[in-house]
């Protein structure tokens, strides 16, 4: 399986690693929108090409990973992409995804591919843990908690504003709130109950802190219905204390069942992770997987992580997967 990046941050060199892993794909070439001569990558002999060139590369691809950000980025990329390359992006802003999905699944089904969105952990796998547990346990509710750990999404939008020079954010959940889930008491909990956003911001010289930390605060979809703190630093601070790409968290489903809801059963997925960025790429590679073989088997249009069955995510054949995980 031929399988190329665009753009190469954090994310796209999570999927040269995982590719390196996966024995069934390789790496064909790597685009960017930045001069490809400064562009150095970690596997010998593979092109590096501006992405103006990328519709020469048309029969030559068999999944285009996108490894941009979903503030700016992915909006656009992937249906444009979605015409000419099956694709697998990780787009994130929960609440834009409906409309993200309608443009792409118009895109994907006009060039005849297959485009998967919204692959990760969150939304991705944590994604199909609620589904799960929702279709298992009817009479219940569902908490999702993240962190503590650096949100690549959160970060990438922070530093997209006017006379932001780089930024990390993290997402903390709050402690009360979480053991309250895992006691089984269902408390109603709004979105600024479960979770605190800590922003460390590194400014470009002469830029405007308080508008700066006022965009942060009120950006929707990202920040405005958390409490948020703004923590200005220099870059020598940052790489110094703020390196590190650690996330995980928690989804949990509290339900009851039984004549008189007398028996209380907590369902709960978690993840802890070293490398937010390394863990999501191989999420992107294993469903760049299913894209191929749902497009090999003549399917277009856009697809989410709810869409498609396990099997087709692992290199495994059926009888394998039946043999040995059933």
């Amino acid at each position: 399986m031929r399988i190329a990046i665009l753009g190469y941050g954090n994310l796209g060199r999570g999927v040269e690693l995982a590719i390196k892993q996966n024995a069934d794909t390789e790496l064909v070439a790597v685009f960017t929108r930045r001069d490809p001569s400064k562009v150095k990558i970690q596997t010998p002999n593979i092109p590096i090409v501006n992405v103006a060139e990328i519709v020469e590369w048309k029969d030559k691809i068999d999944v285009l990973i996108l490894c941009g950000g979903s503030a700016t980025d992915l909006p656009h990329q992937t249906p444009k992409f979605a015409k000419l390359f099956n694709v697998v992006d990780s787009f994130d802003t929960h609440a834009k995804i409906p409309n993200h999905f309608a443009n792409v699944d118009t895109a994907a089904k006009a060039g005849g591919h297959i485009a998967i969105i919204s692959v990760g952990w969150d939304p991705g796998l944590f994604s199909l843990a609620r589904v799960y547990s929702n279709a298992v346990l009817p009479n219940g509710k569902d908490y999702t908690f993240w962190g503590k750990g650096v949100s690549q999404g959160h970060s990438d939008a922070i530093r997209r504003i006017k006379g932001v020079k780089n930024a990390k954010q993290y997402t903390i959940p709050i402690d009360s709130a979480l053991e309250a889930v895992r006691s089984g008491k269902n408390p109603d909990l709004t979105t600024r109950q479960k979770h605190l956003r800590e922003c460390f911001v590194v400014l470009d010289e002469g830029a405007d802190a308080k508008e700066v930390e006022r965009q942060i605060k009120t950006m929707p979809n990202y920040f405005d219905e958390y409490n948020t703190t703004v923590n200005f630093i220099t870059e020598e601070e940052l790489q110094r204390d703020h390196s590190g790409l650690a996330h995980g968290g928690f989804v949990i489903r509290s339900g009851k069942t039984g004549q008189d809801d007398q028996h209380n059963h907590i369902v709960e997925f978690n993840l802890k992770l070293d490398s937010n960025p390394e863990f999501t790429s191989n999420v992107l590679v294993a469903y760049a997987r299913a894209a191929y073989r749902l497009n090999k088997e003549g399917q277009s249009g856009c697809k989410t992580v709810l869409d498609i069955a396990p099997s087709y995510l692992s290199v495994k054949s059926n009888e394998e997967l039946r043999a040995h995980y059933l």
